[in-house]
Parts: structure tokens; C-alpha cells; sequence
């Protein structure tokens, strides 16, 4: 009787460390492909909602947003380039061009000013113009060629 006692304590002990290690395991470090995958398609569906939702609910669409940086930060991924200049970065809130920011071209930058908090994102554009400028010249040079 003792000895089916002792043998159940320790199954239960090490049935607790297997659990805890497998919680470690899923809390900290690199997140399996298949999740990261999940979570980017999840902060997809996020900012598209936000888009959709902005102009009758813009609270929802606020939300929605915290929701998608949360789940960057918890699956240790960025947010997709589609969406990176769509929410404020100071205040976190939905960006929705013509209604809550301005966005204007000044001195080869881009500036995305948000009518919530008054944060100015400025975005440089100099690998553009470079671009331009070098396929121009190249143009030129070719046509001088034949």
C-alpha cells in the first residue's frame, strides 16, 4: 500500500515537471514555422478588418490593431509591409488616410501625420528616386549606343 503511494507521488512529480517543461518550451524562444504562419495570417485578417470596420466603428478597428501587435510581439514577427505605416506607432490607433492623418511629400520623405496624437512618421523615399535617376541615365546611355 506505502509502495503504490510512493510510485503515484512520484508519477504525479513527474507528470508536473513534463508539464512545466512543455510550457517553457511553448513560451519562450523561437515559435515552430506552422504558428508564425498562423499569426501572420491572423494580423492579415486584423488590419483588413480594422480598414473595413474604420469609418463606422473606429474603436473596433483600434482594437483590432492592438490585437495584431500583440500578436507581433508574442510570435516575435513583424507586422506585414502592407500594414507597417497603417497604425499610428506612438499611440498604437488605425491610420486611415483623409479621415484621422494627412500624409505629404516633403524634402524626399514621406510624412504620415496622425490626427490623434499629433506623431509625425517621417519615411525617407532616397532608394526610389536613386532608382529612377540610375534607370534614366541608363536609358541615355543606351540610346547614345545605338
Amino acid at each position: 500500500m506505502v509502495f503504490v503511494l510512493i510510485c503515484a507521488n512520484h508519477f504525479n512529480s513527474i507528470l508536473n515537471i513534463i508539464s512545466y517543461k512543455r510550457r517553457i518550451f511553448l513560451s519562450r524562444g523561437k515559435r515552430p514555422k506552422w504558428m508564425i504562419k498562423i499569426a501572420i495570417e491572423r494580423m492579415n485578417i486584423l488590419f483588413e478588418r480594422a480598414e473595413m470596420e474604420f469609418i463606422t466603428h473606429p474603436e473596433r478597428s483600434n482594437r483590432y490593431v492592438e490585437l495584431a501587435l500583440k500578436l507581433s510581439t508574442k510570435y516575435n514577427t513583424k507586422i506585414p509591409e502592407k500594414w507597417q505605416r497603417r497604425y499610428c506607432k506612438k499611440c498604437k490607433k488605425f491610420l486611415y488616410p483623409g479621415h484621422n492623418c494627412t500624409v505629404r511629400l516633403i524634402n524626399s520623405e514621406v510624412n504620415i501625420f496622425c490626427g490623434e496624437c499629433g506623431h509625425v512618421m517621417k519615411i525617407p523615399y532616397h532608394k526610389e528616386k536613386k532608382l529612377k535617376r540610375r534607370a534614366k541615365y541608363e536609358s541615355i546611355k543606351k540610346r547614345n549606343d545605338e
